[in-house]
């Protein structure tokens, strides 16, 4: 999940940012590099966190 998130938020934040630059590619590149390992640990974090929320919604 962090994967996908990150992938597609940092995709479209260098976008917005720098539209499509000969460049992009590598921006983005290097956006997703730094954000994948955060969002990781921030997905571990909060998890357990989510789940509760989620059971008493649902349950």
């Amino acid at each position: 999940m962090s994967f996908f998130l990150s992938s597609l938020m940092t995709l479209w934040v260098t976008y917005i940012n720098l539209g499509y630059t000969p460049d992009f590619l590598n921006m983005w590149g290097h956006s997703f590099l730094l954000a994948w390992p955060a969002a990781g640990l921030i997905s571990f974090i909060t998890s357990p966190l989510a789940q509760r929320i989620a059971h008493k919604v649902l349950g």
